[in-house]
């Protein structure tokens, strides 16, 4: 066979059943409903079959790292996600995307037309190569950011399949499947039996041993709770409420596992960030009888630059595979085992802890009033009336910067879901990633916060919100550049400039037709603002808001005053 393919809009060449249906079939099982994606030649085949398949649709975007922004989105609500590129190019585009998902731990299956066999046997020069005859460099980079990796190959492509899903949805990490023109036409037989689950992660043995430990550490201490993103995506939170309900046990989370945990409950302490943390955080955290530290993984940016102060012989660290006991190492053992075992420890035990006025031993001071309608913006101002108009089910995305950090110590409503990305901190991430959560749960309303710089990076995805049917609230912060970068180093250097855009005008430039757009100086005009976003719930709205360069939210201060360009921690 060849590689040429039929047009993208003509039906499948063959009704059999083929190896790309066999895939698809094991997306949809595991809860794949919509796959993201830019059509490529090499592609274009096995999109024919997305298009004809009965439970996936098929959401085409502006250009491949947005798809796989958008599919990142989707996987963290989801819990799966794919995404479909061409052959080098369209795969390099994504790629940065792809190692987000690797560093955050977002199951992303990215899927690549490749050239057919035939025409890779020839080691001709093809286009979308690097011409030396040799189609696995892109593979190979692969391996690097994925967590499974298959060239498939006619005899062996559905086993092949079955791993590299297996893997993504035990890792929790996205996988990478080279999919050649003739292979996913290449006839084969539906799945006969579901995708085999993973089991016997924790030994019997290490968890009585565990809970032994714990029980002896815990005694009749109060037990405080610091959790982390890891739980939410090994899916453990349940396991981790029944711990917070057995007892009275106060709680917080890194800004990393921002909205993990309810923050309206009086037990929640706020947002632990090392050194950077207001200081009846970090001393109810770090002077805690037993700390359970859950699903925690400590970053430069989420801990005040590793400034953590935890004490191993006080602390229960409970991970994906393994948990220890003030250094004592107990594996294997599962993190959702292991929670559950602790929460059974405190409802034995038969006491209660003494209840807490709000988790901190201090009363949460009242509402300040609203400012002057003619009073201009300042940080805390945006995040506190967002705060104020966020409802329950609402999907909140912060890039990198300072709507991530404004947000980060603002207390949520319960059955807000928040979304960074601090760690891979790639800006423009959240614009593609809020049609990827929308389109997941196009019932709970997305709210995207992001910078004037950030947002020129990803904004043509504002166009298929539009054709998605989609009506997010869009927060562009106009601070005039980038401001993160200005507070580290260059304040006035020429790098740190942007061209300003006419921020009202661009939804209708990009084919959104049926919209409201507000730009925003005042307090009055936010508010305006926020309130006709809520009383047009099925309209897209942007809400350009204006702020001075240097007007920084004072958790992204305390995080920069001791980095260094360079990333480094100044001495």
């Amino acid at each position: 066979m060849t590689a040429t393919t039929p047009d993208a809009g003509s039906a499948p060449a063959d009704s059999a059943y083929t190896v790309g249906d066999y895939l698809l079939d094991r997306l949809a099982e595991l809860g794949v409903s919509e796959i993201f994606g830019v059509p490529g030649d090499y592609n274009l085949e096995f999109l024919d079959h997305i298009v004809a398949h009965p439970r996936i649709r098929w959401v085409g975007n502006a250009n491949e790292l947005n798809a796989g922004y958008a599919a990142d989105g989707y996987g963290r609500l989801r819990g799966l996600a794919a995404v479909v590129t061409t052959f080098g190019v369209g795969e390099l585009s994504a790629t940065n995307a792809i190692a987000g998902s690797y560093a955050e731990h977002v199951p992303v299956v990215h899927i690549v037309g490749g050239p057919s066999k035939d025409a890779q046997g020839t080691r001709r020069a093809l286009h979308h190569s690097l011409g030396d005859g040799d189609f696995e460099h892109f593979l190979r980079i692969s391996r690097e950011i994925t967590c499974a990796q298959a060239n498939l190959m006619p005899a062996t492509a559905c086993r092949e399949i079955d791993r590299v899903l297996s893997e993504v949805r035990e890792q929790k990490r996205p996988g990478y499947i080279l999919l050649s023109t003739d292979v996913a036409r290449f006839p084969t037989e539906p799945p006969r039996t579901p995708l085999p689950r993973y089991t016997g992660g924790t030994s019997p043995r290490a968890l009585s041993m565990f809970v032994e430990a714990a029980r002896e550490l815990i005694g009749d201490n109060r037990l405080t709770v610091l959790a982390d993103l890891l739980v939410h995506r090994l899916q453990a939170v349940k396991e981790l409420e029944a711990l917070l309900t057995a007892d009275v046990v106060p709680y917080a989370t890194l800004m990393w596992g921002k909205s993990l945990l309810d923050e309206s409950a009086p037990n929640f302490l706020g947002i632990y960030a090392g050194a950077a943390s207001a200081p009846e955080v970090r001393a109810a955290i770090e002077d805690a009888p037993v700390l359970v530290t859950a699903g925690v993984v400590f970053t430069d940016m989420v801990s005040g630059f590793f400034s953590q102060h935890i004490d191993s012989s006080r602390n229960i660290d409970v991970g994906q595979y393994q948990s220890t006991v003030a250094g004592r190492v107990f594996a294997p053992l599962e993190m959702g085992a292991a929670l559950g075992a602790l929460a059974e420890i405190l409802t034995e035990r038969g006491i209660s802890s003494p209840p807490v006025a709000s988790a901190t031993g201090q009363q949460r001071p009242a509402a300040a009033p609203a400012p002057a309608r003619d009073q201009a913006l300042t940080q805390e101002m945006v995040w506190d009336r967002l705060c104020d108009a966020l409802t329950p089910g609402n999907v909140v995305l912060a890039d990198q910067g300072t709507s991530f950090y404004g947000m980060a110590d603002h207390r949520l409503p319960k059955g807000v879901m928040f979304i960074g990305q601090p760690l891979w901190g790639s800006i423009g991430y959240t614009l593609p990633a809020a049609l990827g959560a929308a389109v997941a749960h196009p019932d709970r309303r997305s709210v995207l916060l992001i910078g004037d710089g950030a947002a020129q990076l990803t904004v043509q995805e504002l166009g298929t919100f539009f054709r998605e049917g989609l009506s997010p609230v869009i927060v562009v912060v106009n601070n005039d550049g980038y401001t993160v970068e200005r507070a580290i180093h260059g304040e006035t250097a020429p790098y740190n400039d942007i061209v300003s855009w006419s921020w009202t005008d661009v939804p209708q430039t990009l084919g959104v037709v049926d919209h409201l757009a507000f730009r925003a100086q005042s307090y009055g005009e936010l508010d305006d603002a926020l309130i006709a976003a809520a009383e047009h719930q099925d309209r897209m709205v942007l809400v350009e808001v204006v702020l001075p360069r240097m007007e920084i939210p004072p958790l992204l201060v305390e995080l920069v005053q001791p980095m260094s360009p360079d990333g480094s921690r100044r001495r």
